[in-house]
């Protein structure tokens, strides 16, 4: 387990991580998400006692991990897949790393099996694509058989195929009673893999609840409907506190009024639905409306393009 209790990191006069107090639980898989620049690396780097800490505390398993007798065991850890000597082969940096935990060469064939890094195990880690250097930085992580795996955006640089594995994968190690958390910027994916967040935004904490309550809490009472009497439909369906809006002519979507009572409404004037559909928040969406207020950095959406004479 994890613990945070009132963290604080400041650089000079930027608060990076501010008051942060919560738990990252072992047997389910908690992602950690905010915005660029909301302190999620920093706090990972302040758990691995990389970063020391302004005020507050953080433990690992109950004590600061700088205290730890078997550091590598306790946490796997991936900040950084580039973080590794580019002219030495994947098996021989997992080697090296091995000597210093004793852990053998064994253990370091099986992991690069586990990863799907055996073909190219003698090839130089400078040679290796975004998405194998990943692959290494995970079988890293995992090298000493640790009871926490932090892994900072894991799939990113991932082909599909390597996406589904990590989601499968670090399923499996929370289900063995393992402490996962995971820091992703891919809602869907971190929607699909885990069961618990933590959400951040300008170094403060913003919410702490399982993905099931996070997504309920950004719940709408949209519902899409489809059929060739859209209109007729919409006409029925109009009152002042009924928001009404309309994609193509056979399609509406309707906000103020539940799908049954949509669907009784038409049946009474004899108007065939093809498709009605209860709209749900997912977890982008939730996610973007909860930080809309933490966002530091904002693009322009309007399509317009800096052209050579506006840059003058």
């Amino acid at each position: 387990m994890i613990q945070l209790q009132n963290l604080t990191k400041r650089y000079g006069d930027v608060v990076a991580v501010d008051d942060l107090t919560f738990d990252v639980r072992p047997g389910i898989v908690t992602g950690f998400l905010g915005p660029n620049g909301a302190g999620k690396s920093t706090t990972m780097r302040m758990i691995l006692g990389l970063d020391r800490p302004t005020s507050g505390s953080v433990t690992v398993n109950g004590h600061t991990y700088r205290a730890s007798t078997a550091p590598l065991h306790e946490i796997g850890a991936l900040l950084d897949g580039k973080a590794v000597d580019k002219g030495r082969s994947a098996r021989n940096h997992l080697l090296a790393l091995g000597a210093t935990v004793g852990v053998g060469a064994r253990r370091v064939d099986e992991l690069l099996d586990t990863v799907g890094l055996t073909e190219v195990a003698h090839k130089p880690a400078g040679s290796f694509s975004l998405g194998m250097g990943q692959r290494l930085g995970i079988a890293s992580a995992l090298l000493a058989d640790p009871s926490i795996v932090m892994l900072d955006e894991p799939v990113n640089g991932l082909d599909p195929d390597g996406i589904l594995w990590v989601r499968s994968f670090l399923r499996s190690l929370a289900a063995e009673g393992r402490t996962v958390f995971l820091s992703s910027h891919l809602m869907s994916e971190m929607e699909l893999t885990a069961d618990h967040l933590i959400v951040v935004g300008r170094g403060r904490l913003i919410r702490d609840v399982s993905m099931a309550e996070f997504i309920d809490s950004a719940w709408t009472d949209k519902v899409r409907v489809v059929s060739p009497e859209a209109t007729a439909l919409a006409g029925l369906l109009a009152a002042p506190e009924v928001t009404v809006t309309s994609s193509s002519p056979t399609e509406l979507e309707v906000e103020g009024v539940p799908s049954a009572e949509i669907g009784e409404l038409a049946a009474r004037h004899g108007l065939p639905l093809h498709e009605l559909v209860p709209l749900h928040a997912s977890l982008e969406e939730a996610f973007m409306e909860l930080t809309k207020e933490s966002v530091q950095y904002h693009g322009r959406t309007d399509g317009a393009l800096l052209t050579a004479e506006t840059a003058r």
